[in-house]
């Protein structure tokens, strides 16, 4: 497997502290952060701890772990607009509390469908303004974990797609279950890469294996996605060791760079024909399921 491409920073024994309690943390606390059942997470935790978030996106806070779970399981965790600005507004309440490292799960089967596309198209089927919305939002969102301080962990308990998948290029750790996939179905919907995975995928897997995930829309199993490097066996499960670099001070720049670019051609490629037609046929076999 290749190596991780190394960074020179000035800060490299805060990052090791970090990486070292976060390692202790995820050892301990894998299984209980991935919630299996389609019970609410509100119900799932227990009383003494600190539990905040609308029922979509539940923020629990204890023993210096930040947890924010997507608790959406009839919609296959699918993020809405709403979700984009909780999960944003829990990042920047856990970058200056006191927990030590945030972790993301799913509530469910799915960790996470990506973009709930039916925010994409209004009552008579066409694309709306909302899609620009769409795309200025997930640039301020990927912005978000691009700047966050702390270590960030997912633990993702079942398939996730889209901008759920591209996102773990920006993690600090991957834990993956057996029951994980991870699919970038992008050119079937007439869109493109997301999440800064066009400057991050490259970097963890090689230019060739990247292109068949986000051009070709190649779905991995946990397995495949630890040979490719995107997560890498530890224990019973998988952990991610690609992306602590990609986080350094002096890639940021790189990061913001390639989100802003990736979010202008979003935008272009939203408000397109060919990714209306894509969307409508997309719902349209959906509605016949």
């Amino acid at each position: 497997m290749p190596k991780p491409v190394q960074f020179d920073v000035d800060n490299n024994a805060k990052q090791d502290r970090w990486k070292e309690t976060a390692r202790q943390s995820h050892v301990n606390l894998v299984s209980s952060l991935s919630p299996s059942s389609e019970a609410s997470s509100q119900e799932k935790y227990g009383a003494d701890e600190k539990v905040q978030g609308s029922k979509d996106i539940v923020v629990i806070s204890e023993d210096g772990i930040t947890k924010i779970v997507f608790n959406r399981p009839t919609k296959k965790n699918a993020i809405t607009l709403q979700m984009y600005q909780e999960i944003m507004l829990a990042l920047k309440n856990a970058s200056t509390d006191n927990s030590a490292i945030t972790v993301f799960t799913g509530t469910g089967d799915y960790y996470c469908s990506g973009n709930d596309l039916t925010n994409l198209i209004n009552a008579t089927g066409e694309i709306q303004e909302v899609a620009i919305k769409t795309a200025m939002a997930l640039r301020e969102f990927v912005s978000c974990f691009i700047d966050f301080p702390k270590p960030l962990v997912a633990v993702v308990n079942g398939p996730a797609i889209g901008i759920a998948v591209t996102l773990l290029g920006l993690f600090d750790a991957v834990y993956a279950s057996d029951k994980a996939t991870f699919h970038t179905p992008f050119s079937h919907l007439g869109h493109s890469p997301e999440g800064c995975s066009s400057y991050t995928f490259p970097k963890i897997m090689g230019s060739a294996k990247a292109t068949e995930m986000l051009v070709f829309g190649k779905k991995l199993t946990a397995r495949e996605a630890w040979a490719q490097g995107l997560v890498t066996e530890e224990g019973g499960y998988l952990v991610s060791q690609t992306s602590q670099e990609l986080m350094r001070k002096n890639e940021k720049q790189n990061l913001h760079a390639a989100n802003a670019e990736e979010s202008a051609v979003i935008q272009e490629r939203l408000t397109s024909e060919e990714s209306s037609n894509a969307l409508m046929n997309f719902m349209s076999r959906k509605a016949k399921l």
